[in-house]
């Protein structure tokens, strides 16, 4: 991979604390990595250091070659679209997308053109003459995705851009924004605190935590082997245990760590009656009992207590498991292969 975009021991503090704490991070041309984690962890912080919003304390930011540290927002070919859209309400659908290309002196048969371009490509056309405040959020949001596309940046930054728009109109517009940068090669930072949002959406995802990347890999690196608890309990909802814990449900435990856990997919269930199948070898059975069924959709979501222990078992919504209900007494397969060793955080 080549570093279209180099970051090396980004730091910034806020008074006397860190909100980037020796950033490193490399994105090769055309990729999109997402920064993922809670709020406060600098995620965002870290988007505007780059755009130039935000000044650096110290570190470097080069950009195909091109050292931007200390150059000006106007000068770092960079285009950021925000959560708040941050549209100019006195201006058109088109004029807004041509903001930029106007204020960088393109002519106006140009601006048009490529206004045209965009506006087609995030379906909105028939939209190009009307204000903002007569769109819907999501329409807004491709209309801010447009004009940071307008003056062709080298490099996106998308901060939260889908977090006030409601689910459905969020899933539709994530694959637009998804299929628009894979068609136009952009080389791409997303930052968002969605976990199902960076799985869908990146290349790569970085998750961050208290101004430092904790750990980086592609999405099902990050989903199948988290390192640490914070990234396990991030990604999902892991069943992370303590090292008597771990022990109470598996018996044996042949590593020297202090935090295990396991995928709430990777606990088998059988309601009162069923049998252990013949090819259960090597699974171990537990008995425990329903606290509380959820319903997610496609999945249904169990809580059960075994050994004194909660564990989220998540289930296909197929009809087959209507009849598990609080109180009921089932019994837990857990496969000794699928519990991962973390790592200390920090280490």
């Amino acid at each position: 991979m080549n570093d279209y975009l180099k970051l090396q021991d980004i730091r910034k503090l806020f008074g006397s604390a860190p909100v980037l704490d020796g950033v490193d991070l490399s994105i090769g041309e055309g990729e999109l990595v997402t920064l993922l984690g809670p709020s406060g962890c600098g995620k965002s912080t870290l988007l505007r250091c780059i755009a130039g919003l935000t000044e650096l304390d110290s570190g470097s930011i080069r950009l195909a070659d091109k050292e931007l540290t200390k150059l000006p927002p106007r000068s770092r070919d960079v285009g950021m679209v925000f959560q708040s859209y941050a549209l100019f309400p006195n201006l058109t659908v088109s004029q807004n997308v041509e903001y930029g290309m106007r204020m960088r002196g393109v002519a106006q048969a140009a601006r048009r053109a490529r206004s045209s371009e965009l506006l087609a490509m995030v379906d909105l056309e028939d939209k190009r003459d009307v204000y903002p405040q007569s769109l819907s959020g999501g329409q807004q949001q491709r209309v801010a995705l447009a004009r940071s596309l307008a003056v062709q940046p080298k490099l996106l930054l998308l901060d939260e851009p889908l977090s006030a728009l409601d689910a459905k109109i969020r899933k539709n517009l994530r694959a637009e924004i998804r299929d628009i940068q894979r068609r136009l090669g952009m080389t791409t930072l997303f930052v968002t605190h969605d976990q199902e949002e960076a799985l869908i959406l990146s290349d790569r995802i970085c998750i961050m935590n208290q101004g430092q990347i904790v750990q980086e890999g592609s999405p099902e690196q990050l989903y199948t082997a988290p390192r640490t608890e914070f990234a396990a309990r991030f990604m999902g909802s892991y069943n992370v245990f303590n090292r008597a814990e771990a022990l109470a449900l598996f018996r044996r435990i042949d590593s020297r760590s202090d935090r295990f856990a396991i995928r709430p997919e990777s606990v088998i269930l059988l309601a009162d009656g069923e049998r252990v199948q013949d090819d259960a070898d090597g699974m171990i059975d537990v008995g425990g009992e329903v606290l509380s069924v959820s319903v997610l959709g496609n999945i249904l979501r169990a809580t059960v207590m075994a050994e004194g222990i909660p564990l989220t078992v998540d289930l296909l919504n197929d009809g087959r498991w209507l009849r598990v209900r609080e109180g009921d007494h089932v019994t837990l397969l857990l496969d000794p292969a699928q519990l991962l060793h973390l790592e200390q955080e920090g280490a």
